[in-house]
């Protein structure tokens, strides 16, 4: 059975707001480095809006010469520094001129991914970060490789997510009031986000969370820790309930309630006919179409606050009932709800983690075949060519460019080996892999393999009968990546963002995980037929 990870099962994409270093033994060529340094940086000042920019990175580099040259009037008649090291031991003037080329390394990474100048300014940006890094390999370089893999290590932290400056709001739902969410827009991915927005509606309006129906939707029991919910929330009454549970209160004299739709455009909640057909069946609509909450166009989603949302759906406080369609593009607080631990008060690290079973056999694919210092790459292919060229800049990378800004991620990080989730054709896979040599050696791609009953790491998922389920195997993917020491993902992504996401809420995003190929643009893009 093919193990590709997020082909069929890869959710719909939604808009986003979003050189070899040379070796040296004890001593490099000064002459030779600040020529470059000042070809790079001279290229800078034909474009006075980046100034601010030298103004942030020259004093570092002042720094660092101060620190490599402590007779500054040699400066001028040496040609070559000798930095008389010992091969086990960096000097202590060494080790701040680390720390500082790491600290602008961090300033450099920020400008980059903050800022939205130019893809002149980005490509600028990422060169500089490119020649910090050589300047960091040719000061390790004459140390032992124990020293060396400290420095690179301490490079790749994990971000500090200040949770305890984290806004939030307490979920006291009313045991006969219920939310029941409909989501409709592209797949898995998108559903779960779209999930996600509903269980904060929900708190905002004192409700029971009630997952939709698998006739309509997706099987979320399969794939979601329902109980862990409901144990982190930890109120008196559930929070989250099945859409079966809901349905057996509902036949004991439960109100029908109200539908409204959160869009108005282009169509009232995404729904086609077999769609509402669905939702009629299961007993959600009393009439043909459900009613807009108000005028709002998906594709131009405005701003909206708390006070707005509660404003409007608490008109219908009086209905035990109430369903609401999609929200995914819902742009409501969404600096509070996609901040790391979500919006609201729990006693876990998130409330939408993947299933216990999902999330145990991760961790034993992990032991079985990764360790704990990998990399993991979301290399999003099949339908990215004619989707990342519908924008500007495309996403979509040749191989061989994809293949060094890889490399570049790996040095930094350090990491052994790749573990990759992707949808692309066997022949891309090949020649990626072909590519990616460090020094010497191939960095291995590592996939989840066909199923073996020698291998012992899936029993869980045959065991409970949820094997080859194609959302299992995304969600597994996504287990295995949240899980990694660096992540590189496909900008554009819900499935990316999703992993970005658990790796926020659970702690392990790192200072290295970026989008494929960050700040780069294709050095090739196709015609649009």
């Amino acid at each position: 059975m093919e193990r590709d990870s997020s082909s069929d099962e890869e959710e719909e994409l939604i808009h986003q707001k979003q050189g070899n270093a040379p070796r040296s033994p004890s001593s490099f060529h000064f002459q030779s480095l600040t020529s470059r340094i000042t070809s790079n940086f001279n290229f800078n000042f034909k474009f006075p809006f980046q100034k601010r920019y030298l103004f942030a990175i020259l004093p570092l580099f002042a720094i660092l010469l101060y620190y490599l040259l402590p007779d500054s009037h040699s400066l001028f008649s040496l040609s070559s520094v000798n930095l008389n090291l010992r091969h086990d031991q960096p000097e202590e003037s060494q080790l701040r001129a680390l720390y500082l080329l790491r600290q602008q390394q961090s300033g450099l990474l920020h400008a980059l991914n903050s800022t939205s100048q130019t893809h002149i300014l980005k490509s600028l940006l990422s060169n500089q970060i490119s020649l910090n890094s050589q300047i960091q390999h040719l000061l390790l370089s004459p140390y032992t490789t124990a020293t060396s893999l400290h420095f690179r290590n301490a490079a790749c932290g994990t971000v500090d997510q200040k949770l305890l400056e984290r806004r939030t709001m307490e979920w006291k739902p009313k045991a006969n009031k219920f939310l029941v969410a409909v989501c409709v827009s592209g797949q898995m991915s998108n559903h779960l986000m779209c999930l996600q927005k509903h269980m904060f509606f929900a708190a905002l309006l004192n409700r029971v969370l009630v997952i939709p129906s698998s006739k309509v939707d997706y099987e979320y029991e399969r794939v979601l820790d329902v109980e862990h919910m409901n144990r982190c929330a930890g109120g008196k009454v559930k929070a989250v309930i099945s859409f079966q549970e809901f349905s057996s209160m509902k036949k004991n004299g439960m109100h029908e309630g109200k539908f409204l739709c959160y869009f108005s455009l282009p169509r009232p909640c995404y729904l086609d006919d077999e769609h509402l057909r669905k939702l009629k069946s299961l007993g959600l609509l009393s009439t043909n179409k459900p009613a807009a909450a108000w005028d709002e166009d998906a594709r131009k989603p405005r701003k909206r606050s708390v006070e707005e949302v509660v404003s409007r759906f608490s008109r219908e406080e009086k209905e035990d009932v109430l369903v609401i369609g999609d929200v995914l593009y819902a742009d409501v607080e969404e600096e509070w709800v996609t901040q790391a631990g979500g919006p609201l008060a729990h006693r876990c690290k998130t409330l939408i983690q993947p299933n216990r079973l999902i999330f145990l056999t991760a961790q034993r694919f992990i032991q079985t075949f990764l360790g704990r210092n990998f990399l993991a790459l979301h290399f999003r292919r099949h339908d990215f060519l004619n989707f990342c060229n519908g924008k500007k800049p495309s996403c979509f990378y040749p191989i061989p460019q994809a293949a060094a800004c890889i490399l570049r991620v790996v040095e930094r990080a350090n990491a052994p080996l790749i573990y990759l989730s992707t949808d692309a054709a066997e022949s891309e896979i090949r020649l990626l892999q072909s590519l990616l040599v460090l020094e010497g050696r191939h960095v291995p791609l590592v996939k989840r393999p066909p199923r073996n009953s020698a291998e012992k790491w899936d029993a869980l998922l045959y065991r409970h009968h949820i094997e080859g389920d194609p959302q299992v195997e995304a969600m597994l993917d996504k287990t295995i990546c949240a899980m990694s020491s660096v992540f590189i993902g496909a900008s554009g992504s819900t499935f990316t963002q999703d992993i970005r996401r658990l790796r926020k809420d659970w702690g392990s995003a790192s200072l290295c995980d970026e989008y494929l190929c960050q700040g780069e643009e294709p050095n090739v893009v196709a015609e649009i037929e």
